[in-house]
């Protein structure tokens, strides 16, 4: 599972706290992007801070110069994570971790134009960097650039730091960078860009916690209880009698039977869900072969009920020919009689 970060890059001061409270109960960490931070300042953190206590809130400083001081005002405001340029002096990368420590947060080491990733990304480890950045930045993504393949470099490293990954990640290929070895996954256009921001965070969260939207039938997702709670069960056996003081008696024969008991109980309790779920599926079929029966019951009282009707309209038509007939014959007569 991956957290997710949402860049809140806005110059608008009440834009972003806006902004914010739309998305925050639905990502780990809140961002305020380096422009932002320049524009706005402390005052912003302090307010994100004070509304937000459940989220992480990433500082995006990028240092160059003067770690150590330039980033502890950041920490005292309650910042949880700061960012320094991996390009800057190794001096002023260790004046941030070294700060960060000092607080109990944590240093984020951006490679950005770093042009030696791994060497540096193995040097600023060494140091204790607790996040290694992989960042494609904006521009660098407006000429086609993408930040897979440095992702897959440093994830390779195995530096045990956490690997955060930025650059145009949006919900299509969040699994993408997830499944490569990313510990945080950062979005920033994919979210305030969205027609509901809200909506898209809770979306890219999902996929990056790894949640699965459930089973199409509903329903049959304590199948796997099931089969947990047997294994449990039969591990509980094996515990007992396989790990009896030495100086014991065990009584083999006893052992496996309860062994063969317990794996009996687990297949039973499998057989059970699944026919279970058989019995789901089969009175679905009946139901529905009852509906169709019905329908064609139905048809059939109609079709008959149109020949009854049909054999009344003929009936009818027979009376009213019989009638005529028997009138023109007695008129025939009257007129017989009268000539």
């Amino acid at each position: 599972m991956a957290q997710t970060q949402m860049a809140l890059d806005s110059l608008d001061f009440d834009g972003t706290v806006a902004l914010a409270t739309k998305v925050a109960p639905h990502v780990d960490i809140l961002e305020i992007g380096t422009p932002c931070i320049k524009h706005n300042g402390i005052k912003l953190l302090e307010v994100l801070r004070a509304k937000f206590p459940n989220n992480k809130i990433l500082v995006d400083l990028k240092t160059m110069d003067a770690g150590f001081y330039e980033a502890e005002p950041f920490f005292k405001a309650g910042a949880d994570i700061v960012t320094v340029l991996g390009t800057s002096d190794i001096g002023t990368i260790k004046g941030v971790i070294d700060v960060a420590n000092k607080y109990g947060k944590q240093a984020q080491v951006d490679l950005i134009n770093v042009a030696d990733k791994k060497a540096r990304t193995l040097e600023v480890a060494k140091l204790g960097a607790h996040i290694i950045g992989v960042h494609t930045g904006l521009d660098q993504q407006a000429a086609g650039q993408t930040p897979f393949g440095d992702l897959a470099l440093v994830t390779g490293l195995k530096t045990g730091a956490k690997v955060s990954v930025a650059g145009g990640i949006k919900a299509a290929t969040v699994r993408q960078v997830v499944d490569a070895g990313a510990d945080i996954v950062v979005a920033g256009a994919a979210i305030y860009g969205a027609a509901d921001p809200a909506a898209a965070a809770k979306e890219i969260t999902g996929l990056a916690h790894g949640n699965n939207a459930g089973t199409a039938a509903g329903g049959f997702n304590f199948l796997p209880w099931v089969i947990a709670i047997a294994a449990a069960i039969l591990a509980f056996f094996l515990y007992n009698n396989l790990n009896k003081p030495a100086d014991t008696a065990v009584d083999g024969a006893a052992v496996e039977q309860q062994v063969e008991g317990a794996v009996d109980a687990t297949t039973e309790a499998a057989g059970a869900a699944t026919e279970a779920a058989g019995t789901a599926v089969e009175a679905t079929t009946e139901a529905a072969g009852a509906a169709a029966e019905a329908t064609t019951e139905a048809a059939g009282a109609a079709a008959e009920a149109t020949a009854a009707a049909t054999t009344d309209v003929e009936a009818a038509g027979a009376a009213v020919e019989a009638k005529t007939e028997g009138l023109v014959g007695a008129a025939k007569e009257a007129t017989g009689e009268a000539k």
